[in-house]
Parts: structure tokens; sequence; C-alpha cells
């Protein structure tokens, strides 16, 4: 009598699929082996190529599979500190994390991701790689550096997710989370330019000027000319670069800001911008080339004060507070002139907190994109015009004359975009209303 024979279990395996992956997972791993390797760790090359592996097959497996892989990774990581403790050679802490991390990233690749395990692993090997660099930024640090850093980051993920949404109070024009945004975006500025600053220090008064006038243009415009009184003129020539240098990083960090808070409003005007640039850099390179031997004194020493500090951002949110409220009842008031007019206090004061005010108002829609782009570039003017008071300090009429050619060139530049940018609206406004983009 026939019996029926029921069929063995089968599974649908992706292969193309699962090799990709076990692929992926191997690159990834070999690359942190590769550093391993490189150091004369126990665990190198061939040993991490093996642990990825073992994560992507248990991630390819399920969850179960996956925790046996990860609970493996982590008995041979207790293997291998016992084997060089055992040899004298101390705990092997970071290889062990290295070797968690890179089983994680095996079973995300196991799953089907891609970009997060790549970065994961490129982030762990520099890391690894840069382990004398970072220890000697460590070590560097001072206590109020330390303390900055923390401030910052108190302020960027503890204070900002507790201000209320949206705008508040009776005229609903202040909005506490866009406030807080400027107060942070212009700190983060500083702060990085200040790891850069002690990175690599003091090469040159053109990178002095550079780095200096992404914090404030107008206080290294201060120390240039101080520079220049104190050495009797010998460094007139190396501070104009850096006078000019100070005023394209003034500009290159007004066209950020307005490109991070409103993209519309720097298409707009974006042409005015990289004429300011291209002429400020067009004056520093003819200045080289005009100068045939460089003054061995020329380095400035810009003393940059801490990254970052509370009296700092109370004083960047009050002054955008102060701007932005004031523009909106000005432009409710008066229309585009009363908005221009605080824009041109405000760049007297500080253009980056004019610029952020002029983006923020655009965002909510109190301004156009296109006013708030022209707003940017006349904030930016009133700093150039304004520093120029600065260049006194120095007693010297052949730099003062120099730079207030050079100034004038910066802003008839800046000047010939705004109305090159004000002629194409009118040419393009048609076309725009038509597909309904915002002007």
């Amino acid at each position: 009598m026939p019996t029926e024979i029921s069929p063995l279990p089968s599974a649908q395996w992706p292969y193309v699929a699962i090799l990709i992956r076990l692929a992926l997972a191997l690159a990834l791993g070999l690359l942190l082996g590769l550093e391993r390797e490189r150091r004369g760790k126990e665990a190198g090359l061939r040993t991490f190529g093996f642990i990825a592996l073992l994560g992507a097959l248990g991630g390819s497996l399920g969850e179960g599979f996956a925790l046996l892989a990860f609970a493996s990774t982590g008995l041979l990581a207790v293997l291998l500190n016992v084997h060089t403790l055992r040899s004298g050679e101390g705990t092997e802490l970071t290889t062990s994390a290295a070797m968690l991390i890179t089983c994680m990233a095996g079973i995300l690749c196991g799953q089907g991701h891609t970009i997060t395990p790549a970065a994961v692993i490129v982030i762990a090997t520099a890391l690894l790689a840069w382990k004398e660099r970072l220890a000697g930024l460590s070590m560097g640090l001072t206590e109020g550096e330390l303390r900055s850093a923390l401030l910052l980051a108190i302020l960027a993920i503890v204070i900002y997710p507790a201000l209320p949404v949206g705008a508040i109070g009776p005229w609903r024009i202040v909005e506490p989370r866009a406030a807080w945004i400027t107060v942070i975006l212009i700190a983060s500025i500083g702060f990085v330019n200040y790891i850069l600053w002690k990175l690599y220090g003091a090469r040159g008064t053109e990178l002095s000027g550079f780095f200096g006038g992404l914090v404030n243009s107008n206080f290294t415009v201060i120390e240039m000319a101080t520079r220049v009184h104190e050495s009797q003129g010998r460094f007139a020539a190396p501070a104009y670069r850096g006078i000019l240098v100070a005023t394209g990083a003034m500009v290159v960090r007004n066209a950020a800001l307005l490109l991070i808070l409103a993209p519309l409003a720097l298409l707009d005007v974006a042409g005015a911008f990289a004429l300011m640039l291209a002429a400020s850099a067009a004056l520093v390179v003819t200045s080289h080339l005009r100068t045939s031997v460089e003054d061995p004194q020329g380095a400035a020493d810009i003393k940059l004060t801490l990254p970052f500090s509370l009296r700092v951002a109370l004083k960047y949110g009050a002054l955008f507070l102060v701007l932005h409220m004031v523009g909106t009842l000005m432009q409710r008031e008066y229309g585009e002139a009363g908005f221009y007019v605080v824009t041109v206090v405000g760049g007297l004061l500080s253009s980056a907190s004019a610029v952020a005010a002029a983006a923020s108002m655009a965002t909510q829609g109190a301004i156009a994109p296109a006013v708030a782009g022209n707003g940017a570039v006349i904030a930016s003017l009133t700093s150039i015009a304004f520093s120029l008071s600065f260049v006194l300090r120095a007693r010297h009429r052949g730099l003062t004359s120099r730079l207030a050619l050079a100034m004038l060139a910066v802003a008839t530049a800046g000047a010939l975009g705004l109305v090159m940018s004000s002629a194409l609206r009118d040419v393009l406004g048609p076309w725009i209303a038509k597909v309904g983009m915002p002007r």
C-alpha cells in the first residue's frame, strides 16, 4: 500500500542579495582590521574580516542568530583580553570595542542596511587612526575650553528641546527656537574656527585673517591695525591682505548662514556674494604679485578668546531677537524700507545677527526671500564700511587709502551683484509666477 512521503523542508535563499551583503560586511571588516594590523595588534585583518562575516550571517539568518553572533564576538573579546593580560601586555579595551562594533555593523549588513554600517565603520576606523592627534588635542584642552564645549552641548541638546514651538508674544513675532538655533549656529562656527586655529596656529597673515574673520571681522581688523601701528608701518602690506581676507571670510560666513536658514534667499543674491568674494580674492592675489619680499614678522598673532561663553550666547540671542522684532514691526509699518533701515543698523552691530534675523523673517513669511537676500547683502556691505573706521587705529595713511579703495571695490561688486539679481528677477518674474515659485 503506497504511503505519502512528506516533502523535506526547504527555504528560498536570495543568494545574490546575501552575497552582496556578505561582501559589504567583509569589506568593512577588512578596512577596520587593516588599521589594527598596522598597529601590530593581536586581532588584525583576518580576525576583523571573520567577525564582520559572522555578524552578517547572523543578521541574515534572523534575530536569534544575530544575538548569538554578537555574544560570540563578546566572548572572543574576553578571551583576547585574558591572553594579553597573561602575556603582560595589558588589556585591549579599544580593540575589543572595535570588535563589537564590527560585529554589529556586520549584523546591519546582513539585515540589508548599507549606509549606516559603512558610516559606522569609517568613523570607527578614523577614531583608531587618529589616536595620537585626538590624544594630543584632548591633553591640550584647558579647563575653560572644556567648559565652553559642555556649555555649547547643553545649549543645543538640553535647552533647545525645552523651548516652546512657534511664535509667542502679543504680536506673534518672537520664535524662541528660531532665536536659539541662530545662537547655536553662530557659536558653532566660532567653535569650529577656534579648533582649526588651535590645530594650525597663526601660519601667516592670510590664515589669521580668515579664521579671525569667520568669528568677528571687526575684531580682526582692530588687531591688524594695532600691529601696523606697533611696527611703525612695516606690517602694512601683510595687514592689507589680512584685512581683505577677513572681509572675504565674513562674506563666506554670512552666505553660509543664509544658505542654512533660508536657501531661497541665498539663491536670489548668490551673485552678489560671489562677486564680493571674487573681488576680495583678486585684490589679495594682486597684492601678493606686487610684493616681492615678505615681512618675516608678518604673521599676525590674533588672540582669540575662548570658543564659546554664556555671555556670547546671550549677546547673540538678545541682538537677534531685537533685530528680528524691530525688523518685523518696521516691515509691517513702513514696508521694505523699514526693514532695510533696521538691516543697516544691524550690520553696524553684528552682520551675522542681522543676516540671521533677515533669514528667519523670510522663513516665517514676514518678508520675501528676495528681500531677505538683499538685506543680508546690505548688512555685509554695512559691516565692510564700518570696519574701515577701525583701520584709522593704524595711523598709516597709505594703508588707510589702499583699504578704502579696496573696500570700495568690494562694495561696488556687491552692489553690482544686487543690481544684476534685480534685473534677473524682472526678466524671470513672469516665469517664476507661472510655475508658482516664491519670489
